[in-house]
């Protein structure tokens, strides 16, 4: 994100994005010309028949011989103006068409590629911000961009284009009355600068404050259960509320800031015109203009002010783009993981793995692992535990490429992983997590994604693996069951056995299983412990379990403590040691007595 130091770097950033559509966006800029050219015209030929008519009306007041109203003159000249208004109004049909299908197509590939830059993003990067921020950089700052766009660059194009034609057409008609509005209008612009880089920064702290809102809600919700057992409704309510007064006391201030260059412009505009109409009396009386230039050029000023109005109307919703475009380029500008290319390959891991003095930290001041060193065989189920924060979960990271050591190396049958394509390593690893993720689809097609090219035999053998294809059978569509989106037509435990199924699907060279079995009740979870010794077969197999009594059989059990390896052996030699695994599975025996 520190490349996002200038509004220079987000405009680059989102012109890459209409790099395709320019031929759209120039033809809609090209008609946007022909539309202002048009309306400039139309005033000064406007001018044509009130020149005329007031010619025609001193000819007959003061009594010219053959005086009347030439009628074929004024329709000729108003067949002109119908023609001019026409003109207009199918350029502006046009080109808003052209500019509406670059814009859209341009905003459909930014999500695309939003969508891409989060896959690319490292683990560390998710950590670091909120689910809610990062949801509202995806949909909301996206929406008020899309929105201002389609709002805002039709007119600011367009208003350019008027202003100059305007500005053209003021200089043929009077230099000297333009020259005076050329000096009056650039303090409106000023004035509207100095507002906008006022406002600037409140739009900003306003958006970011609606990021904090969703990530507030986001998390409220999630741990709604949590919320209502714990009885913390009035804390969860007063956060909210929290995070709500700073979007609205940030949106007040830069709503009112920006609401003053509307007010503002309009009383400059009546004084120029003021000014101007005086002046312009005193030439037309002096027979220096006509009075229908007179009246051409008061329309001229009119269309200079008002898409400036228009503008500064609209400066609210360009602010608010300008912040939430900065927030999404942002995203974009975010470091990939870093891919080392290398010739090693992982394509057939045998699933022997070794930890050799591994240091990691989440930070480069705070080293969390020191010095780790293990090795497990091809085959062997390896058992992790130790109490929360030991770093249990940050081993499988390791082991999984989420983050990179600090010191040491962590190797795959003796290549060091750092070397392998993230996506070749992973292609060996199955996971089951303690918190289940299924997709909102069928239980076929959720057991599925384990192996997108498996037969209905495979599936329906790894949910009878997993003791899951009773119940689905149970179900009155049976493997076509729907998983609505919140996933609460099935229970916990039952979810969390179609993962496992999901998992001995995908025949992987080693397993993970953090926490697998903890929403399984004990006479569920001692049939699932038969089978899984049938899926760990001739597999590598790391467990972390809080529950002592499902990891007796372990081939290696390594108890951690604050980063370090604090004993390691099988079930019996640590029972033996009498040590801290010994403490803890006497303690959870016990308390599993009472």
């Amino acid at each position: 994100m520190d490349q996002i130091k200038t509004k220079k770097h987000v405009f680059s950033c989102l012109f890459s994005f209409f790099k395709p559509y320019l031929p759209p966006l120039i033809a809609g800029f090209i008609l946007i010309l022909l539309s202002a050219g048009f309306a400039a015209a139309a005033p000064v030929t406007e001018g044509l028949i009130t020149t005329q008519l007031t010619s025609d009306a001193m000819d007959l007041m003061s009594g010219t011989p053959g005086a009347g109203i030439h009628f074929e003159y004024i329709f000729s000249v108003v067949f002109v103006l119908v023609g001019l208004y026409l003109a207009n109004a199918a350029c502006s049909y046009i080109y808003n068409f052209c500019l509406t299908n670059a814009i859209q197509n341009a905003m459909f590939d930014l999500r695309d590629a939003i969508e891409k830059k989060l896959q690319k993003l490292p683990v560390s990067y998710f950590d670091k911000h909120a689910y809610g921020d990062i949801l509202s950089r995806i949909t909301n700052d996206v929406d008020t961009l899309s929105n201002a766009l389609q709002q805002s660059l039709p007119q600011i194009i367009n208003a350019i284009f008027v202003i100059v034609f305007a500005f053209i057409m003021m200089f043929t008609i009077n230099v000297w009355m333009a020259l005076i509005a050329l000096v009056l209008i650039p303090g409106t612009v000023l004035l509207s600068r100095f507002i906008i880089r006022k406002s600037q920064r409140l739009f900003q702290a306003q958006q970011d404050a609606l990021g904090n809102l969703n990530g507030t809600v986001q998390e409220k919700y999630t741990g709604f259960s949590e919320i209502k057992l714990y009885g913390k409704q009035k804390e969860a309510i007063e956060e909210f509320q929290a995070a709500n007064r700073q979007v609205c006391q940030h949106g007040f201030k830069a709503q009112f800031i920006s609401g003053l260059m509307s007010p503002l412009i309009a009383f400059m505009t009546y004084l120029i015109i003021g000014s101007i109409a005086v002046l312009g009396a005193v030439n037309a009386i002096n027979g220096v203009m006509t009075v229908g230039n007179l009246q051409a050029f008061i329309r001229y000023i009119w269309q200079i002010f008002q898409p400036l109005s228009q503008v500064t109307q609209l400066s609210a919703t360009i602010q608010s783009s300008v912040a939430a475009a900065t927030r999404v380029a942002q995203i974009l500008y975010e470091e990939d993981m870093q891919e080392q290319h290398t010739s090693e390959s992982l394509a057939n891991a045998k699933g022997n793995v070794s930890f050799e003095q591994v240091s990691f930290g989440y930070s480069p001041d705070k080293i969390f692992i020191h010095d780790l060193t293990f090795r497990v065989k091809s085959g062997q189920t390896v058992a992790i535990v130790g109490p929360t924060g030991a770093g249990k979960t940050t081993i499988i990271n390791l082991l999984l490429r989420f983050y990179d050591v600090t010191g040491g190396a962590v190797k795959i049958d003796d290549v060091d992983i750092r070397h392998v394509p993230r996506s070749e390593l992973r292609s060996n690893f199955g996971m089951v997590l303690q918190d289940t993720w299924l997709f909102h689809g069928s239980i076929y097609d959720n057991i599925k994604y384990g192996k997108d090219d498996a037969t209905e035999q495979e599936i329906i053998e790894a949910a009878k693996i997993a003791n899951v294809h009773d119940f689905i059978l149970s179900l009155p569509d049976g493997y076509q069951t729907f998983i609505n989106e919140e996933g609460t037509n099935v229970s916990q435990g039952e979810k969390q056995l179609i993962t496992i199924a999901r998992a001995v699907l995908a025949d992987p060279s080693i397993l993970i299983l953090d926490e697998a079995t903890s929403s399984i009740d004990t006479r569920l979870e001692k049939k699932l412990q038969n089978a899984m010794q049938n899926v760990m077969e001739g597999r590598t197999s790391f467990v972390i379990a809080h529950r002592l009594s499902t990891i007796r059989n372990a081939d290696l059990i390594l108890v951690m403590k604050d980063g370090r390896i604090a004993e390691q052996g099988t079930h019996e030699e640590l029972l033996r040691q009498k040590g801290i695994y010994e403490t803890l599975y006497n303690s959870q025996f016990a308390e599993e007595m009472d």
